[in-house]
């Protein structure tokens, strides 16, 4: 019986790993098949490879700009921002102010949402205060609802 090939000899180790298909890389990235088709079909991927019978052939590079992506949408940034934030990314000659203006803006259209959210939730706590929750049919609640 021969002994294996030494798996040392030869190899570059240097070398960046092989390309994953959709579904690897799916599931390093945390981010669908079907979302990983939609950012590539809006550009924010380039031009992926494909082998000879058409599959998706995403590099570790491309790996982590969904990562960036994901990471991104997780804190709520639009498809709009996130592609700009991805173009910065790989421009090295970017400036941080360009960068932390979105973000800026980001975290000021959040601080509105957020009181909003809180004006709404203090006039639901009013009218909900305001209902006896009894068997009768009176309710403010419905009734501020209705604009009366």
């Amino acid at each position: 019986m021969a002994s294996p090939p030494d798996a040392s000899k030869g190899m570059n180790t240097t070398a960046e790993p092989a390309p994953v298909n959709i579904s690897s890389a799916a599931e390093q990235s945390g981010v669908s098949a079907k979302m990983i088709r939609y950012y590539e079909s809006l550009g924010m991927l380039g031009k992926v490879r494909r082998t000879d019978s058409g599959y998706r052939q995403y590099s570790q590079a491309e790996v982590h700009v969904l990562r960036f992506i994901k990471r991104s949408r997780d804190l709520g940034f639009s498809m709009a921002e996130i592609a700009e934030l991805v173009s910065l990314w790989n421009n090295r000659r970017r400036t941080s102010a360009s960068v932390k203006r979105i973000a800026q803006k980001h975290a000021d259209e959040l601080a509105q949402r957020v009181a909003a959210l809180q004006e709404m939730q203090r006039t639901l706590s009013h009218l909900i205060n305001g209902c006896h929750g009894d068997n009768r049919p009176d309710c403010p609640i419905l009734d501020e609802l209705a604009g009366s």
